[in-house]
């Protein structure tokens, strides 16, 4: 015992305080929650989700008034079918429709790999206006090589506001069919007042073979 209490001694300050030595992975294995008043960071992570020969992903849970602001981020998104678009939706009833009307807008920067063209363009015919329900869409013309994918994020504010429409914005870059690196920024709002409790991505005429998606809630400041 006597060892024990002198090596328990030995990594006390003169303060009080335990010092880092005296701590590792083994001996706070057990915790599994820190104090509120530890940081971890402005993003929590509430769910995470795998594609595999899905039709869609949803998240039907976890988007409710926790948080001000959520985002998703997702990860090498692979569709079955050649120069597909990735697009996503709405919804206000736990995930039983996804037909939110929204107003966005589009643009859009490339470069082909082989240095011939490049460009920079606002994209009439893939924003929407406000009595538009349909999808979406984050990217298109994404290839399904086995080395090309899509990778963003989509940030959605107050989704459980019951007074304003919902605004969002989005980010994606992607290896499109024709072997260019084309980036999206896409912004828009949801035209409703009901609070929306999920979201769907999906390919608009392929599965999502593979990708990892992630949700998470935006700590209040």
């Amino acid at each position: 015992m006597g060892t024990i209490t002198r090596a328990l001694a030995n990594n006390i300050t003169t303060g009080g305080v335990v010092s880092a030595s005296g701590i590792s992975n083994t001996s706070v294995s057990a915790v599994t929650s820190l104090p509120s008043g530890v940081d971890v960071g402005d993003l929590v992570l509430i769910s995470e989700q795998t594609a595999s020969a899905d039709a869609s992903i949803s998240f039907t849970s976890g988007i409710d008034s926790t948080y001000d602001v959520y985002c998703f981020k997702f990860y090498n998104i692979h569709g079955s079918i050649d120069a597909d678009a990735f697009s996503f939706n709405g919804s206000t009833d736990g995930g039983s429709t996804y037909s939110i009307t929204k107003t966005t807008t589009v643009f859009q920067s490339e470069h082909r790999e082989d240095d011939t063209g490049t460009g920079l363009a606002y994209q009439t015919g893939h924003d929407q206006y406000n009595e538009t329900t349909t999808y979406q869409r984050l990217g298109q013309n994404t290839g399904n090589d086995n080395d090309q994918s899509l990778s963003g994020e989509l940030w959605i504010y107050e989704p459980s506001s019951t007074t304003y429409v919902k605004h969002f914005m989005a980010r994606t870059i992607q290896s499109t069919d024709h072997d260019r690196a084309r980036e999206w920024f896409v912004a828009g709002m949801f035209r409703t007042t009901s609070a929306i409790d999920a979201i769907q991505f999906k390919m608009e005429n392929g599965d999502v073979d593979d990708g990892t998606f992630k949700l998470f809630g935006v700590k209040k400041t």
